[in-house]
C-alpha cells in the first residue's frame, strides 16, 4: 500500500477465502486493541467498522514511519534488556501487516486454525487525493469489494457514510447505530469512544 502524509485513506481487508475473521465479541474487542498498538501512533481514525468476515478503516496519516525499540517490541517473542535495546524505524505499511499477523496467530490458537485469516494483501485507497478517485463499492454475501471508479464521486464522506452503512446494507442491523462494532455509535454520541479523532472528522466531514 502507498500513503502520503496528510491525507485520508480507505483501508479494508476480508477473511481468506470469505471466511469470519471475528468469532465471538471478545475477538472484536481484541482487534481494536491493535487498532491503537498499530494504527494510532501513525494516523488518526476517522472511522472504523469491523464485520464478521472484513474491517474497514478511513484514516488520515500523520506520519509513515516511527522508530520503534525492539526490546519493547511486543511483536517480537524475545525481547531484549535494556542493555541491548535496538532502535529501528517501523513503516506504516510493516505495523498493519505485524498487527494482522498478531491478530491471525490469537485466532488460530483460539480456532484450532492455521495459516492465513486474512488475504494476502489489505487493500487502501485514497479518498482525497488530488489525482485519485473515491470508488464505489458494494457488499455481495455479506462481503465488501470495489464496483468500479465513479468520477461523480469525490468526497470523502461518500466513503465515511459507506463505512457506518456496511452493517446495514449486509442485513445485520436495521440502523448503523445498531451495530457495536463500528464508529456510527460514536458519533451518534451513544458511546464516548476515543478511538476516532471526532474533531478532525469535522473538518472533513459536514453531516457526520
Amino acid at each position: 500500500m502507498n500513503f502520503e502524509k496528510g491525507y485520508i485513506y480507505h483501508i479494508f481487508n476480508q477473511g481468506n477465502n470469505r471466511q469470519k475473521i471475528f468469532f465471538n465479541r471478545e475477538n472484536y474487542v481484541f482487534f481494536l486493541k491493535k487498532l491503537q498498538t498499530y494504527i494510532i501512533p501513525y494516523a488518526d481514525i476517522l472511522a472504523w467498522c469491523l464485520m464478521p468476515n472484513h474491517f474497514h478503516l478511513m484514516i488520515y496519516i500523520k506520519t509513515l514511519e516511527l522508530p520503534v525499540d525492539k526490546g519493547n517490541d511486543s511483536s517480537k517473542s524475545d525481547t531484549m534488556t535494556s542493555s541491548h535495546r535496538i532502535t529501528e524505524r517501523r513503516s506504516l505499511n510493516n505495523s498493519i501487516a505485524i498487527m494482522l499477523r498478531s491478530y491471525t496467530r490469537a485466532v488460530n490458537i483460539q480456532e484450532n486454525f492455521s495459516g492465513s485469516l486474512f488475504k494476502a494483501h489489505s487493500k487502501s485507497e485514497c479518498v482525497n487525493c488530488p489525482t485519485d478517485i473515491t470508488p464505489s463499492f458494494i457488499t455481495e454475501s455479506g462481503y465488501t469489494k470495489i464496483k468500479n471508479h465513479n468520477p461523480e464521486n469525490q468526497y470523502p464522506e461518500i466513503c465515511f457514510n459507506y463505512i457506518h452503512q456496511n452493517p446495514v446494507k449486509a442485513g445485520l442491523v436495521n440502523k448503523d447505530t445498531d451495530w457495536e462494532f463500528s464508529s456510527a455509535q460514536d458519533y451518534a454520541g451513544i458511546r464516548k469512544g476515543k478511538m476516532v479523532n471526532k474533531a478532525l472528522a469535522k473538518k472533513f466531514f459536514s453531516n457526520y
